[in-house]
Order: structure tokens, then sequence, then C-alpha cells
């Protein structure tokens, strides 16, 4: 968990921000928009330019940079183009926001300087509508503002702009910004339009592709090294409380000190707080000594957020060594990744990837062959409901006709590599279920379980909404059930899902809850509408401690809004506390068992 190193009651809060969308592309090429959504009038930036003031000024040869002034005070639109001008610039003033696509078409600026406060169409609706064209949707836009408010910094960027310069500005200020900003534009567009780039140019870091692509290298040829996945504790709580541009800013930090801890060894980031670092040629005896040494550099000296407030970040790391026998890069950044989640249920928090024999391997592939059969259980309102809820239950029956539960498949299927084809199976199966049963009186919600890496598939979001619209179904009568270990290592990779689906109406539920500051902190940073509490609350009629726990979290849950289910309620003692202390579902053998229909009468079911 992140700690600050100067707490004060009165530090304000910034509001949450949603990012922009598919901003997690910039680490990332293989979703690279197409060549010809990129400017083909881009030139061959000026060799050897840098990030000094005056060094983004375009070179003699280059095609002078084009900027759209959008301002509608006269004076001020002025001034802009002067400076511009006096620095070599094209600059053409657009005082009317309504004619600002038409100015766009004809003169094909490299980047946007705009006003924030416009009559009629103010700045971010603007950049909003400029955005929803492709081809529009690289063009650097600058925001030039006299607004005091920081807050409404975060709105303009969230809105799609990419920077915020503030009025009064001085030319020399203004010049470089514009120019930086235009230099690493065409540097990055025709790196687009030339094939994938090796290095983020932003960050200067290796793209995730890149990386990958020399982690296959590596174990093609059968070299020595380690491979670790490296993940920044805390990360939905630090975007919730500083803001995305903040969280940015604050993770671009992080990789150049991760970067500097790894070298010579390359380093990528994966997404929104995770990295990877593939030591080519390192004696793997060595491996776990980086490891900590990595983690060690992250966490000794704060990084500065704010200009009163600094913070020391804490990450896990789950490393392995490239000579365990991973077939692809692929297979090799699964085993890493779940070794991370060992990891940071560790003190020290690193841990070494324990790789299974070949036969073990072999075995964890054979007890998932056979069929799914799914089986359901009720979940039951105290105070009576007009919607049958059903938990749906993994069960496999194997090809000897034995009965596997998914407490021996899912382990196995996670092992094999296999879990996200079982988890879209049993998804699947569940939509059509809810198509089939879509005019039923009462109406039906199913309550699926999923994998946060199914979730984390970048196109599975998208099968999903398109599953749920081809059937017809209510989006409200699905309800994703995730796990608490889970959501807690890729928080924000839930967050983002669940923003996907959410407009569909889908629904989520944090299931196994055991209360704690990061798990508490969950109730209110992610879109859930349930919470399942973990099995050993089902014992609170015997303990007056844990009866108050369960009443803690019961009243926050209820106060962020969120329905609670107690499970695994045997007797009518357990169902009698949970009822006290308020819970809103019950679900255990006491209201029935489960099994292979639905046909629990939820009409007349009295607790």
């Amino acid at each position: 968990m992140a700690s600050n190193d100067t707490p004060t009651s009165s530090t304000r809060l910034s509001r949450a921000e949603v990012p922009p969308a598919d901003y997690w592309q910039r680490w990332s090429v293989e979703n690279a928009p197409p060549a010809e959504a990129v400017r083909a009038h881009i030139a061959q930036p000026a060799a050897g330019a840098t990030d000094a003031p005056d060094a983004g000024l375009p070179a003699a040869a280059e095609a002078p940079y084009r900027v759209l002034i959008v301002e509608d005070d006269r004076s001020q639109a002025l001034f802009a183009q002067s400076v511009l001008h006096g620095a070599g610039m094209q600059a053409i003033v657009q005082m009317d926001a309504e004619g600002v696509q038409q100015a766009i078409a004809e003169h094909r600026p490299d980047l946007i300087l705009m006003d924030l406060h416009m009559p009629g169409l103010d700045g971010m609706r603007l950049t909003a509508l400029i955005r929803q064209n492709p081809q529009q949707q690289l063009l650097p836009i600058v925001f030039l503002t006299g607004d005091p408010d920081p807050e409404r910094q975060f709105e303009v960027l969230d809105s799609g702009a990419d920077d915020f310069l503030t009025k009064p500005i001085r030319p020399r200020h203004l010049v470089a910004a514009v120019a930086n900003r235009i230099r690493r534009s065409r540097q990055q567009s025709q790196g687009a339009a030339a094939g994938p780039a090796l290095n983020n140019p932003e960050t200067g870091l290796p793209t995730r592709h890149n990386l990958m692509l020399q982690l296959d290298a590596a174990l093609a040829a059968s070299e020595r090294g380690g491979l670790m996945f490296i993940e920044i504790a805390s990360a939905l709580g630090l975007r919730e409380r500083y803001g995305y541009a903040a969280f940015e800013r604050l993770m671009m930090q992080a990789g150049r000190r991760l970067a500097e801890a790894g070298r010579p060894h390359l380093l990528a980031r994966l997404n929104d707080n995770s990295f990877l670092l593939l030591a080519r040629g390192l004696d793997e005896d060595a491996v776990d000594a980086l490891a900590r040494s990595v983690r060690q550099a992250l966490s000794a000296h704060p990084f500065l957020v704010r200009e009163d407030e600094s913070l020391h970040l804490r990450c896990a790391i789950g490393h392995a060594r490239l000579s365990q026998g991973f077939e692809d890069a692929g297979t090799a950044l699964e085993a890493v990744e779940r070794t991370a989640l060992q990891a940071r249920l560790l003190t020290d928090g690193v841990a070494a990837f324990q790789c299974d024999n070949d036969a073990a391997a072999q075995e964890h592939l054979a007890l998932l062959e056979g069929h799914i059969e799914l089986a359901y259980q009720p979940i039951v309102a105290v105070a009576g409901s007009d919607t049958a809820q059903y938990q749906v239950l993994l069960r496999l029956r194997r090809n000897d006709g034995t009965l596997l539960s998914a407490g021996q498949v899912i382990p196995a299927a996670e092992a094999a590599g296999r879990i996200g084809d079982l988890d879209q199976q049993v998804l699947d199966h569940a939509l059509g279920l809810l198509h089939r049963y879509q005019h039923a009186v009462p109406p039906m919600r199913l309550f699926v379980s999923q994998s946060l890496r199914t979730l984390a598939r970048e196109a599975f979001a998208d099968w999903l909404l398109k599953g749920i619209a081809d059937r017809q179904i209510a989006g409200s009568a699905l309800v994703i059930d995730v796990r608490l270990a889970d959501a807690l290592v890729h928080a924000v990779t839930l967050q983002q899902f669940c923003e996907k689906l959410m407009p569909a109406g889908v629904q989520f539920c944090l299931s196994q809850f055991e209360p704690g500051d990061e798990a508490n902190a969950l109730l209110t940073q992610l879109p859930l509408g349930f919470v399942r509490m973990a099995g050993r609350f089902a014992g609170s009629h015997g303990s007056q401690a844990l009866r108050d726990e369960l009443r803690g979290v019961i009243d926050a849950a209820h106060r962020a809004g969120l329905q609670i289910i107690g499970q695994q309620i045997e007797d009518p003692q357990a169902a009698a506390a949970m009822w006290m202390s308020g819970v809103d579902f019950i679900q255990g053998n006491v209201v029935q068992s489960v099994g292979s229909e639905l046909d629990f009468d939820f009409q007349n079911a009295v607790l």
C-alpha cells in the first residue's frame, strides 16, 4: 500500500476521472491506428532534435509546424499567432468554434491551440467532437486558458486534450510547449506509418510489443536469463485520489526508476500499474537478487505527486528463469503474472515461479478432459424479491464419469492456461439460459464467476456485449462475479472492464469478501452492485467478534449502495444471525442445495 510522506487531515481529494478511450494503447503498438489514419503530409523530424526549449523548432528542410489557434478573443488570438509566427511556425486563427472542423480539413494543422471558454460550443465539447473523427484522434490539442480552477485541468485532459497551459504564459514557454508536442507527434506518426516502434516516444521505454518479441526470441534460442512481472500496489486508490493525469505522471516516474534499477535489461509498461522486465543473458542464480534490488529501488525514495505532497510506492514482483520450459512469450508472461499474485501475499513482496514438471502439466490437461455440467443455487432476498436469482456453479464431467467441482477444475485450468476458454464457455451457456428465460415470471438474474485473466482479454468485453445484443438479453440480468483476491491485484483492469459493460446494464459482484483497508476501498472505487461475504462469516452466530466484523462490512456496503450476500448458510440459526446483521440475500443449503434445475419457488420462499 502506498503511504504518504506528508499526510495531512486537510488534504483535498481530487475527483475521480475516467481516462480517455483506449488510452492504454500508448504502451503498446499492436493496437496502433492504421497507417491511413495518420496524416500523410507529416515529414521526417530534424535529426538530433532534443527536448530543450528551442530545440523543438522545425529545421529549415522540414515542413513548418502548422498550428490552428481556436480563440474567440481577438487580442489573445493575435498574441499567440504573433509569438508562433516569430518562432517560424504557421499559425492560423479560427475565432468561431463552429468552423473548426472545416479549418482542420483545409489547413491540416499539426496541433490545435484552443481556448477553454468560448460562446456556444466550449473547448471540451469541441475536443470531444474532434476526437470522434478517426483521422483526428492523434491530432494534438493543447488548451491555453486563464481558468484558475485546478480541477478544470483534469476535466480538460479527460475530454481528450493532450496538455493544459495557463495564461498568462511567457512566449518562450508557449513556443517550447507547442514545438515539442508537434515534434513528438511527427515522430510518433512517422513511426506508426513505417511500422511498429521499438520504444515508446513519450517514455523512451521499450514498447510491450518490442519486449514480447525479444522474449519470444530469447525462448526460441534457449537463452538464459530472467523475466519479472512488477505490479505497483494500490493503483486504483492512487488514481481515485489524485486523478488520471497525476496517476499517469506517477506511473511514468515509476517506470523510469524501475528501468534505471534494472539497467541494462529491458523494461516495458504492460498496462496501468504493471511492468515487465526481461533480463537476457543474466546468470539465472542472480534473478531473485535483481528482483529484490529493483523492488528496493522503487520504494527507497518518495515520488512527488503535488507541490506539498509526496509518497512512497511499493510493488510485488513475480519472477521466473527463462530456462523453465516456457513454450512462448504468452506462457511465460502468464506464469510470472500468477507468481506476482503470490508475491503480493508475502512480506518481502517477491516470489519465484515454481515450474510444474511435464507429468504435472499433463495431469492438469487430463483433468480437464470431459464436458461442462453447470449447477445452480438460489440467492434469496431476506425481505422478498420479484427476481429469480441463481449463482451458476461450474462442474465438469470427466470421461470416466466422475464429476469435478469448480474448486478442482479452476486451478487445473489456470495451471494449464485454459481458464479463458473455460470461463467463456460458462458465460456463453449463461447467456443462452437468459435468452431462453427472458420472458419468465419472475424475471431471472444469473451470477457468473469469471477470472480476471479472462476479463483482461482485449476482445472479451466486445464478445460479451455482442452476445448480449444478439440474444436481446437485458444486461441487468447478468452479474459478473469476481473474486476479491483477483480484484485486489487487477483493480484497474477490472474497473476498465466494468466501465465497458455498464452501459449495457451488466452488474458486478465482489465475492469471497474479507474486510481490510484495500478491500474496503474497493467497495467505493469499483462500480459494484453486490458483495458476497467469505464463507467464514456463516459462523457469525457463534462469535460476537465475527458478528461485529460482519456488521461493519454490511454498514459500509450499504452506505456505498451495495447489497450483501451471505453464503454457505447451512442451518436456521446461521440464517437468523445473518438476517439480524442486515444482509440482503442468503445463499446456502438452508435455502436449497446446489442442483441442476432452475426450479426454486422464489415467490413463496420464506426464510
